[in-house]
């Protein structure tokens, strides 16, 4: 496999450090991007927040090189008092970040988004989506918030919400571009920032992680990753791609009702 050069946000920690590692295995180059530095697993580090327009500006002056992919992973889990602060980082910063890298990227180059299973009740808040969709600075969002008088889990979901309908969006001009983007979208992932997740989705949550039998791991989730950035999935365009132990499973299945399909507790003679 030939050597190629990944830019990867959210780079420190979590699922972006572990992708950052499995890409440098695999030989390629690595550009990370956080707001904490580390030297670790990356070839080069360039400092960026995500709250803040200037950084971004920054960050995108200092990248010089072309990129083969970029993963949009960095992002904020649901905490109480963050709620502006996450839908600027989960969504208004990182699509003013691609918009800013989109010319560095070569062509057949692969743009992924990390979403949520969060973000899979899309269908039900669309036009709430397409409202924040119309902001373009930090500023408008305490206005949203308060207009729209959604909590801080709420406005995580929106943003991952936000995260996949922008991907859907943008598949076309990207693919005119000769550029594929894709969205991922974990659940019930062990990192450092589980426990606001168990606060902010409780019994859910823990009902969902039981039936799967365990957490999943941010290294599961980074060699997906790692495969939808690379050439080797070149067909897979405008995608979000559920990677949550079959928790998304167990509840369509409750949910339509479809245990006369499975197959029988004995077989037949």
């Amino acid at each position: 496999m030939s050597k190629l050069t990944y830019a990867v946000t959210g780079v420190a920690s979590g699922i972006g450090a572990e992708l950052a590692r499995v890409l440098k295995t695999q030989g390629h180059r690595v550009i990370g991007f956080d707001l904490h530095e580390t030297h670790v697993n990356v070839d080069r580090f360039i400092p960026l927040d995500l709250d803040d327009m200037e950084s971004i500006a920054a960050a995108t002056r200092q990248l010089d090189e072309p990129l083969n992919g970029l993963c949009n992973n960095a992002g904020l889990p649901p905490r109480d008092g963050l709620e502006v602060t996450i839908l600027q980082v989960n969504f208004l910063g990182t699509r003013a970040f691609t918009q800013r890298l989109r010319d560095h990227l070569l062509p057949a180059a692969s743009i992924l988004n990390m979403a949520s299973r969060a973000g899979h009740g899309w269908r039900d808040g669309i036009d709430q989506v397409k409202r924040l969709a119309q902001l373009t600075r930090r500023d408008q969002l305490e206005d949203f918030v308060r207009t729209e008088a959604i909590t801080a889990t709420q406005c995580y979901n929106l943003s991952k919400e936000a995260i996949i309908l922008w991907t859907i969006a943008e598949t076309e001009a990207m693919v005119a571009r000769d550029i594929r983007v894709n969205s991922l979208s974990p659940g019930g992932v062990l990192t450092g920032i589980i426990g606001d997740f168990q606060r902010a989705f409780g019994d859910k949550m823990a009902k969902n992680v039981a039936r799967a039998g365990r957490t999943g791991t941010a290294e599961e989730i980074a060699e997906i990753a790692a495969f939808v950035l690379s050439p080797a999935s070149n067909w897979l365009k405008g995608e979000d791609i559920a990677i949550d132990g079959g928790m998304g499973a167990f509840n369509q299945s409750d949910l339509l009702d479809l245990k006369s399909l499975c197959l029988p507790k004995e077989v037949s003679t």
